[in-house]
């Protein structure tokens, strides 16, 4: 792929090595650094280290998108990294570099970051940036909203089509950002 297409990983910071979610962001990381793509994570620990150190370790090339307002380490697998002042800064700096993106297993941090670029999806504020989520951990969440997106006659997006693809694992995300991305 050129130019380079830049996948934004959200994810927990809580995974450690040898965690299930640690090793489900790490061979997304690989899945994503082979199909060609580069990496992006807001750059510390948890699923941001594993699905850089994936990537990297794939030959791709990764990015971590820091705030001052965290004061942990960034992870040692961040090629570059971007550091913005605040955490709202961070967010959207996520979101702006990013071609497409991937919600992996999290929590608050995580429910906001898949709100926010779903909504701006289904607003159009953003198109053309295809979005997965990784497994069926966020299912729950995506289809309380669908009933109420499409329980009322709305222009928006999604009561056009879903805005979230739901991949059962790290290969189906990865061909299906290639896909769509092509």
């Amino acid at each position: 792929m050129n130019p380079e297409k830049i996948i934004t990983v959200f994810g927990s910071s809580r995974p450690k090595e040898g965690d299930p979610d640690y090793a489900d962001a790490f061979a997304l990381g690989r899945a994503l650094a082979q199909a060609g793509f580069a990496v992006c994570s807001g750059g510390y620990a948890g699923v941001m280290e594993a699905v850089s150190r994936g990537a990297k370790e794939s030959g791709g090339k990764t990015y971590g998108v820091t705030a001052d307002f965290f004061k942990a380490k960034t992870n040692p697998w961040i090629d570059v990294e971007v550091r913005m002042k605040t955490w709202e800064e961070r967010l959207f700096e996520l979101i702006r570099v990013a071609d497409g993106f991937v919600a992996c297993k999290g929590g608050t941090g995580t429910l906001v970051e898949l709100a926010v670029v779903w909504e701006m999806l289904n607003k159009s504020v953003l198109t053309g940036k295809p979005f997965a989520a990784l497994g069926d951990f966020w299912s729950p969440v995506l289809d309380r909203v669908r009933e109420v997106e499409l329980g009322h006659p709305a222009p928006w997006g999604e009561a056009n089509g879903r805005l979230v693809h739901v991949a059962a694992d790290h290969a189906e995300a990865a061909a299906f950002l290639s896909t769509r991305l092509r």
